[in-house]
């Protein structure tokens, strides 16, 4: 009798078995935590695509909800006041909108505590999340994926979400390149967008064959998380992948974001503003948070990581390109190490302003950066970076909350971001959570208590356009 029982519980064990590897047969099963991404997908992609497009008009009046309650997100172009390319003027004015019966003013009196205990830290100084913070990956601006599917035909359009935040609030495009090597040339970008299909015609004879061959590299689609040939995908089409200028357009930025790939779980992922390759040859910390500490180390991450999300066994599924460090990496940091800051006419060879040239606003903006701002603490002349980070600990002001799948919480330090072209890289912060300059100095007068004045306010702005 009990060899019959045996048997069959023998039997039940490998019927069970059987079962569970039969596909569609899902087992309820407590959810655990995990720092990697599913490599096999269960879902057919066809329904990964029809289910995420009945979703998407959601998902992006959620985050277009958030964004119209937390700034005003009209167009206001700043008076005389353009980029370097000077094709689009910068914008203006405080776009962050306060609680309630609220000011600058009486919140600059209060203490973090007070603001914290009573929950006024303005809606628009908590941690800005992706359009769909869960789902995270690149999103690029509609003139962008527009000009690289007219170039190359590849396109850069995703089937479940899209971009979020309006183009008069992005950086000029296309962006001019300026070079340390050729500075007598001004922009050499002939107001064209650098791609595989004119790399050479435009470059071909300024620079050196290892500078152009690290900017054919540049411009040349590898494989990445959202953008592959696999299923697992978030392209209607497979494609051969996104470049280094997708995002850094002409070695600048166009707004494209992204989720950091180096912090677990999903929420507590920051969102990333694409900063300028400008100046990266005076930079000594690359990425926000990660402290790199060369061009080459983050040229090379971005490609063996922070193209997948920090998984590199995704990264391997979905056909990683391992950059040779000895010449392909070399050749791509030299030429990133070439590209400058814009010009800044009323700046001394000390990065200071020259007085015969910029105006009495300009010259008590300043004042205020160099002393009562104490701006420059942190952001030292010439190139307005002292390669360090610093932790705001901005948590000081509020309670830790979800906000559209984000975890607004402590941020930890991030480094110091050179001001110099500042006027050209709209938004603002590690995130772009800030829209404007003007949204950077309300921000940062609670930060640091420092009581600024309207006239003082406008001045600091001021002076950081003449950067």
């Amino acid at each position: 009798m009990n060899s019959k029982r045996r048997k069959d519980a023998k039997g039940i064990v490998i019927i069970l078995a059987f079962l569970i590897m039969i596909p569609g047969i899902v087992y309820a099963q407590e959810p655990s935590k995990s720092s990697y991404s599913p490599v096999v997908i269960q879902e057919m992609f066809q329904d990964v695509v029809k289910r995420m497009k009945a979703a998407k008009p959601e998902v992006m009046k959620r985050q277009m909800d958030l964004l119209n309650q937390r700034y005003d997100l009209s167009d206001h172009p700043a008076d005389g006041v353009m980029m370097s390319g000077g094709k689009k003027p910068a914008q203006e004015g405080v776009r962050v909108k306060l609680p309630k019966d609220v000011t600058w003013e009486k919140l600059a009196e209060m203490k973090p505590e007070e603001i914290r205990e009573k929950g006024l830290w303005p809606a628009g100084f908590f941690p800005l999340p992706h359009p769909n913070h869960a789902e995270g990956g690149m999103v690029f601006p509609g003139f962008h994926i527009d000009e690289i599917k007219n170039q190359e035909g590849r396109d850069l359009t995703r089937f479940d979400l899209d971009y979020d935040l309006p183009d008069h609030l992005l950086p000029e495009f296309p962006p001019p390149i300026y070079l340390t090597t050729r500075p007598d040339l001004g922009d050499v970008s002939q107001g064209k967008v650098v791609t595989i299909m004119n790399y050479y015609e435009l470059f071909n004879g300024i620079l050196n064959p290892k500078q152009l061959e690290g900017l054919r590299l540049l411009v040349t689609p590898f494989p990445q998380q959202q953008f592959n040939q696999t299923e697992d995908r978030r392209s209607e089409l497979a494609g051969r992948g996104v470049t280094c200028f997708d995002c850094h357009v002409n070695g600048h930025s166009n707004g494209a974001t992204h989720l950091v790939g180096d912090i677990r779980p999903q929420e507590f992922r920051h969102r990333l503003d694409t900063p300028p390759l400008r100046g990266v040859n005076i930079q000594r910390l690359f990425g926000s948070q990660r402290a790199l500490k060369s061009i080459e180390d983050f040229t090379e991450f971005e490609q063996r990581a922070a193209y997948f999300d920090g998984d590199p066994v995704i990264a391997t599924k979905k056909g990683v390109n391992i950059l040779e460090r000895g010449s392909q990496v070399h050749f791509m940091a030299e030429f990133q190490s070439i590209l400058d800051f814009p010009p800044a006419p009323k700046l001394d060879i000390y990065g200071r302003l020259d007085p015969e040239k910029a105006t009495e606003s300009e010259l008590g903006g300043e004042k205020i950066f160099f002393e009562k701002g104490k701006c420059a603490v942190c952001h030292v002349a010439p190139y307005y970076t002292d390669n360090l980070m610093h932790n705001l600990r901005a948590e000081r002001f509020f309670k830790p909350k979800m906000v559209n799948g984000r975890m607004a919480s402590a941020d930890g330090p991030i480094k110091t971001f050179p001001l110099r072209g500042i006027k050209d890289s709209p938004p603002y912060l590690h995130d772009g959570r800030l829209l404007t300059l003007e949204d950077t100095v309300e921000f940062f007068n609670l930060i640091q208590g420092l009581k600024l004045t309207e006239q003082e306010k406008k001045d600091l702005v001021a002076f950081m356009r003449a950067l």
